[in-house]
């Protein structure tokens, strides 16, 4: 499988060469297939983004939490599980009318992604719970990631998702190395 073939690598196209090398890594079919590093993961306190965060499978509240990420990448699609300590985050992506669709425990997404000074950033353009039932797009306008590199070259994330009404569901926010 070639780069052109990952799933990211296809949606981006030509810009997929203008990423940062450590983001361009992580997304390659030939990149490392597990990544390690840390984050810091801050909850919402509504109940209601208890029960958000519970249906996607989100991770809990911790500092410096010791953080692993393992893909399994095919041309048509990749299953990223995430661990965050012990808590662990499985998703399938695959694209999707030109689009990245995401299936993260009950929840669907629907991201557009643009490359922004050397990263890639996802802004979300629909919401389905079960895959079947779309939800208002409006509601989901703050749920967004940035990926990128820092100055020690590592690969950065930073996911955010609040809605209207229930303010902050989630926010993710590390760095991860080849493993």
């Amino acid at each position: 499988m070639s780069p052109a073939d990952t799933v990211f690598a296809g949606l981006l196209g030509e810009a997929f060469a203008d990423l940062a090398a450590p983001v361009r890594a992580l997304h390659a079919s030939d990149g490392p297939p597990c990544w390690q590093g840390q984050c810091v993961v801050s909850r919402g306190s509504h109940p209601l983004a208890r029960l958000c965060a519970w249906a996607a499978r989100l991770p809990p509240a911790g500092q410096g939490v010791p953080t692993t990420v393992q893909f399994q990448r095919r041309s048509d699609q990749e299953i990223w599980t995430r661990r965050f300590g012990a808590a662990a985050m499985r998703s399938r992506m695959w694209p999707h009318h030109g689009r990245l669709r995401e299936r993260l425990g009950l929840v669907q997404f629907d991201f557009g992604l643009s490359v922004s000074n050397g990263g890639i950033v996802w802004n979300t353009l629909g919401v389905r719970v079960f895959g079947l039932l779309p939800l208002p797009a409006a509601w989901f306008a703050r749920v967004h990631c940035r990926e990128s590199a820092d100055a020690l070259g590592r690969y950065t994330f930073d996911v955010q998702a609040s809605l209207p009404w229930i303010g902050a569901v989630v926010r993710y926010q590390g760095w991860l190395l080849p493993g």
